[in-house]
C-alpha cells in the first residue's frame, strides 16, 4: 500500500512497512519495519537519521504505521475481494398497481429486490410472448445494506386468460426466475401490501 512517502509491502503473509523520505526526486531517510529504525541513504543525512531515532515516541509512532497503514488496507483489500464473491438471490413479487377491472388500462409491476451484485435482467411476456412496448424500468435502488432493488413496469390492458411472466435474471441464479400473474388470480393481499410502491410507479407513468 502506499501512503504519501511511505509504501508497504506484504512478503508471506507478513507485512513489511517502508517509509522513503524524498526530496528534489532522492531519497535520503527511510524507516523499514524490518530494521526498526531510521536509516539515512546518504553521508549528509547520518546525523538527521540519528536525531529522529533519539526521539523515540516519534519512532515508536512510525514503527506503529504497519499496523495502522498495512493492516488496515490489507482488511479493506480482504473485504472487497469478499464482498465481490458474495451473490444474493433476488426476491421477486409480481402486482398490478390498481385493482380495476377487465379491459381496463394498467400497470403490472415487477419488484425485485435484495439482490447482489447490481446487474440484473428482467423482461416480461405475455402468454408466452415477449413484451417489448410499454416497459418503464425505474432506477436501480441501494436498500442501505449492499444489495439492491429495482421495479420494472408493464402497460397492459388485461384480458381474460391473459398470463403475465417477470422473467429475471442474475449471476446468483442458477436459473431464471418467474413470476407469473393473471387477472383471475387473488391479489389484494400483496397490492395492499405494497400500495406504496404501486403509487409510486403510477407516478413514473401518469
Amino acid at each position: 500500500c502506499t501512503r504519501g512517502g511511505a509504501t508497504a509491502m506484504s512478503f508471506n503473509s507478513t507485512q513489511r512497512f517502508l517509509e522513503r523520505y524524498i526530496y528534489n526526486e532522492e531519497e535520503y531517510i527511510q524507516l523499514d519495519s524490518n530494521v526498526g529504525v531510521f536509516k539515512a541513504m546518504t553521508e549528509l543525512d547520518q546525523t538527521t537519521a540519528k536525531n529522529w531515532n533519539i526521539q523515540k515516541e516519534f519512532l515508536e509512532l512510525r514503527r506503529q504505521a504497519v499496523d495502522v497503514v498495512c493492516k488496515h488496507k490489507d482488511e479493506l483489500d480482504k473485504g472487497f475481494t469478499l464482498k465481490s464473491r458474495v451473490q444474493v438471490l433476488p426476491k421477486v413479487n409480481v402486482f398490478p398497481s390498481n385493482t380495476g377491472s377487465l379491459q381496463h388500462h394498467n400497470l403490472l409491476v415487477c419488484h425485485v429486490t435484495d439482490f447482489y451484485p447490481g446487474s440484473i435482467e428482467i423482461r416480461w411476456f405475455r402468454n408466452g410472448q415477449e413484451e417489448t412496448a410499454g416497459i418503464v424500468t425505474a432506477d436501480l435502488i441501494r436498500n442501505g445494506d449492499w444489495t439492491f432493488r429495482i421495479l420494472v413496469m408493464l402497460e397492459m390492458t388485461p384480458q381474460k386468460g391473459d398470463v403475465y411472466t417477470c422473467h429475471v435474471e442474475h449471476p446468483s441464479l442458477d436459473s431464471p426466475v418467474t413470476v407469473e400473474w393473471e387477472e383471475a388470480q387473488s391479489d389484494s393481499a400483496q397490492s395492499k401490501m405494497l400500495t406504496g410502491v404501486g403509487g409510486f410507479a403510477l407516478g413514473l407513468i401518469f
